[in-house]
């Protein structure tokens, strides 16, 4: 399984951060931090189940 690159991960996480401020302005930074680096890790996972997949119908 690929890891995303740190920077790149921080990206996101600032991405996903922009795109629910208002849902998520309301948890302290620590709460914050934790749910958006959740997220990312389930992004990150679910691309991975699919690429293993994707894999494995083309062979």
């Amino acid at each position: 399984m690929k890891q995303i690159a740190d920077k790149d991960r921080k990206e996101l996480e600032a991405k996903l951060a922009n795109v629910f401020d208002e849902k998520i302005n309301g948890l302290s930074t620590e709460l914050r931090e934790i749910l958006l680096d959740d997220m990312v890790t389930a992004f990150e996972n679910r691309l991975n189940v699919l690429n293993n997949a994707a894999r494995k119908t083309a062979n």
